[in-house]
């Protein structure tokens, strides 16, 4: 009974990585990456994911952009990938890419063109295989879902389909917004699969703006979430993504960061 507690307070004192989805500066990636990277590690972003763009990279420019990473204190823990990268012939590049960056997990950004259950269960199966591939080079891989996802399909969610039909060492990554707008409950998902949400995107949503609103000014119920992700969901960083705001993508990035803080106090 004593260690209740305990438990509870180590739990509220876990320190998890903030990080941005590079997708939500986009404009500037495609401007310059290494400047963009500079920038939102100097707003004291502690890690960041690359998008699927960083698959056409070459190793030496993979090795340039690890450099900076150590140069600026900042990690990359995983990156989006589209559905080729993570099949058969083309797994062993993304492995590669991710081991120079120093990146864990290797994520399906988005499934392609699937309507059926069979797809579906066909997207399972090139999860398992790229993380048969993955882990013999300490990699794992992950799946990042979208709205699609929890809107029954056969009378099936997909993302249910996928959970039950994947290795508990596929990553789970959850995106908040998509699973918020599609009237889901994020914190219930966490605790339906336990261990399996290292990371979650910080994507909010609200019914008047939809995803064009700050981080915290949304419908998401964040405290509840963090509490699960970090009490259940074996979350080991967040990622702040955004899919476009009134102000320049940098302030956007900034701003969020803020509202972040202010509400982790």
């Amino acid at each position: 009974m004593a260690a209740g507690p305990l438990a509870a307070t180590a739990v509220s004192a876990k320190k998890v990585p903030i990080g941005i989805e590079l997708y939500s500066v986009r404009g500037e990636m495609k401007k310059d990456e290494i400047a963009t990277v500079r920038a939102v590690a100097k707003m004291g972003y502690e890690c960041v994911e690359f998008y699927s763009p960083y698959y056409d990279w070459t190793t030496d420019r993979a090795k340039e952009m690890r450099k900076l990473l150590d140069d600026l204190g900042v990690r990359c823990y995983s990156t989006h990938n589209s559905p080729q990268a993570l099949q058969p012939a083309g797994i062993e590049k993304a492995i590669e890419l991710n081991q120079i960056i120093g990146s864990k997990y290797i994520v399906m950004a988005s499934p392609g063109r699937v309507r059926t259950l069979d797809d579906w269960k066909r997207v399972a199966s090139v999860l398992n295989q790229a993380s048969e591939a993955a882990k013999k080079s300490g990699l794992r891989v992950g799946y990042h879902n979208h709205g699609a996802e929890w809107r029954p399909v056969e009378g099936q969610k997909p993302m249910e389909l996928l959970a039950a039909n994947t290795e508990k060492d596929v990553m789970l990554q959850l995106d908040v917004g998509t699973c918020v707008e599609t009237g889901n409950d994020p914190v219930a998902w966490i605790e339906r699969n336990p261990g399996r949400i290292q990371c979650v995107h910080l994507k909010e949503w609200s019914p008047e703006k939809g995803y064009r609103v700050l981080f915290g000014e949304g419908a998401s119920p964040w405290k509840k979430i963090f509490a699960a992700a970090e009490s259940k969901g074996g979350v080991e960083f967040y990622l702040i993504e955004q899919e476009g705001y009134d102000l320049p993508e940098l302030e956007t990035a900034q701003r969020c960061l803020e509202l972040y803080r202010k509400l982790r106090g």
